[in-house]
């Protein structure tokens, strides 16, 4: 008997512990915004902190927190930097996972002063829910000068601007001592496109430009200090010590320039200085495409030179300071990509990033230094026109920096389609300067710079003459409904007819994904043929539409709702979430059966 028991209660558990593995799509439990972001708040004097505690699998969006005051003067809220979070339809946006707190100063309050906190944020599993509203009263806090009263909005901007908030809802102050104290997490500097591996690789590159290669030999004999007989391992241990001399300039300039990034962290963000970075990147591009020449002033080289050349060469104090002055020596192959990869650090403000990106990239162009003070020039290829196809290469490669920040503004649609005319601009330059070559084997590479050519071609091709005829499928004709009297209205008027209810709005990013991959499948449009088709966009978030989502006791989006013929909602088939275009299809052939 007791042995049943047990069994008996082994599968208990089991099945209970398994069933979540086995719940059907668009079906998943999703918590209510309070649950899903739990908000807080202490204020001590003139500081006040917000803390929110974000449940595993959900985040809040960076962009779309606003505050503002009655009866209170505050400083900006101080919000710290998020990871980064890439859908297809809103591009990259910053997010807050785990637990946020903001510190926020207050200047000056009235007796009944108060913040006004409003946030949105969604489930990694394709649920977003409206945004929430707070409001937060306000301990009277004295001015420091005059009384004020004013209004701060968070310095935050959205590509993609939702809309208004839920009616805001008092929140009960706690006693500070059961307030969250925890610190704001530190800023998250930008990530790089490229990783330390592309600095080295781009420094081996310059070395073969056409200002820097025929100069190693020389170099190589003044670091040598005009000895020829030396042995190998000394050689050797002389150029790398040259090339450590050269790699600490640049690495204390990659510092200089990541701290500086790291001050201005947010302005470098900001559109137009996006524009003007990416301007200067396309003039470096057009010096490396021979437009124009762009290095130090020549007196300037001139004096380094010198000062270079008093050092005695052969001895490792002198051949590292030799190093260290070369390094601030710019030729005119040599400025842009340095230029351009100082000004992209800058926007890192990672002081680890930008000296290491520094030091490989010097590393890269001293290898080749090294190889010919220890085996002679005999391992360097002949000079010849090939040099300055180098060059321009690289001027491609700078082309590349504009086109990455500019997609931040213009968005990914316009940023494939620069990222495909760069493409083409490239492969036809390469398929042109191959043409002269006559080694067999360039036949083969000019088929695979012409099939390269062709490809990248293909997001300009679908700009100028249309999308294939696959994206252009009809989607479904739905009805707009905005209240609960419409909805009851349009119910009444289906009497007879199944109904399907779509609750759509522009922030849902799970919406849109309905709406290009599921609402556009012939098979799902084959299937809801007879049934009356409803949609209600709570984009604004209105109270109208507040009352709605309450009345269809609507947490979040996407929600879809199913109503027989007798305008009756089926709650079991209630779909919350995104279905691909073969679930729906099988969740809606159940319905009808």
């Amino acid at each position: 008997m007791a042995y049943r028991i047990i069994t008996l209660i082994l599968l208990l558990c089991s099945t209970s512990a398994t069933a979540g593995l086995f719940d059907a799509p668009g079906r998943s439990n999703f918590v209510p915004a309070d649950q899903a972001f739990a908000f807080d708040f202490q204020q001590q004097q003139h500081d006040i902190n917000l803390s929110w505690q974000i449940k595993d699998g959900y985040y809040l969006y960076r962009q779309q927190f606003t505050f503002s005051v009655a009866g209170a003067t505050i400083d900006e809220p101080a919000l710290p930097a998020g990871e980064w979070h890439e859908d297809e339809f809103y591009g990259k946006s910053e997010i807050f996972r785990q637990r946020l707190t903001v510190p926020v100063t207050v200047k000056q309050a009235d007796k009944d002063a108060t913040l006004t906190v409003t946030w949105q944020g969604c489930a990694d599993a394709g649920f977003c829910y409206p945004p929430e509203t707070r409001v937060v009263p306000l301990s009277a806090v004295l001015a420091a000068s005059s009384d004020a009263q004013s209004t701060v909005a968070a310095p935050v901007s959205s590509p993609n601007p939702r809309p208004a908030f839920n009616p805001p809802l008092p929140v009960e102050p706690r006693p500070a001592a059961q307030a969250p104290a925890s610190a704001p997490p530190a800023d998250t500097p930008a990530r790089l496109p490229f990783t330390a591996l592309w600095a080295l690789l781009i420094g081996i590159g310059i070395a073969f430009t056409p200002c820097v290669l025929p100069m190693y030999p020389l170099i190589s004999g003044i670091v040598l200090g005009g000895k020829q007989r030396l042995s190998t391992a000394r050689a050797l241990l002389l150029a790398f010590i040259y090339v450590q001399g050269m790699a600490l300039t640049y690495t204390a300039l990659g510092l200089v320039v990541a701290a500086a990034g790291l001050q201005f962290q947010a302005a470098l963000q900001h559109p137009y200085v996006l524009v003007g970075l990416s301007v200067v990147f396309i003039l470096l591009a057009l010096s490396m495409f021979g437009l124009f020449t762009l290095q130090l002033p020549s007196s300037l080289q001139t004096r380094l030179a010198l000062l270079s050349n008093k050092r005695q060469g052969g001895s490792p104090g002198g051949v590292f300071a030799m190093g260290a002055i070369a390094g601030l020596i710019c030729s005119p192959c040599t400025t842009a990509p340095l230029s351009a990869i100082l000004l992209y650090i800058a926007q890192s403000g990672n002081l680890w990033l930008g000296g290491g990106t520094l030091y490989l990239y010097a590393l890269g162009m001293g290898l080749p230094l090294i190889l010919v003070t220890v085996f002679g020039n005999r391992l360097l290829p002949k000079s010849g026109p090939w040099m300055s196809h180098v060059k321009t290469a690289f001027g491609f490669v700078i082309l590349a920096l504009p086109v990455f920040l500019l997609e931040r503004i213009i968005g990914d649609r316009w940023g494939l389609r620069l990222w495909s005319m760069l493409g083409v601009a490239f492969f036809c330059w390469a398929f042109i300067t191959s043409l002269g070559a006559t080694r067999p084997w360039m036949r083969l590479a000019q088929i695979v710079l012409l099939a390269a050519a062709l490809v990248s071609a293909r997001p300009l091709q679908d700009w100028a003459f249309g999308a294939p005829a696959v994206e252009q499928q009809a989607h479904l004709a739905f009805t707009r409904v905005s209240s609960v009297a419409e909805l009851n209205q349009a119910l009444a008027q289906a009497k007879g007819q199944p109904v399907m209810l779509d609750l759509y709005a522009d922030w849902c990013v799970a919406c849109k994904e309905f709406e290009k991959y599921t609402f556009s499948s012939p098979d799902v449009q084959q299937a809801l043929k007879g049934t009356v088709l409803l949609q209600v966009d709570v984009t604004k978030n209105s109270p109208q539409d507040v009352a709605l989502l309450k009345h269809l006791q609507v947490l979040g989006l996407p929600t879809i709702l199913f109503f027989n013929a007798e305008g009756q909602e089926q709650p079991e088939r209630r779909v919350t979430g995104f279905m691909d275009a073969a679930a729906f299809s099988a969740h809606l052939r159940d319905w009808q059966a």
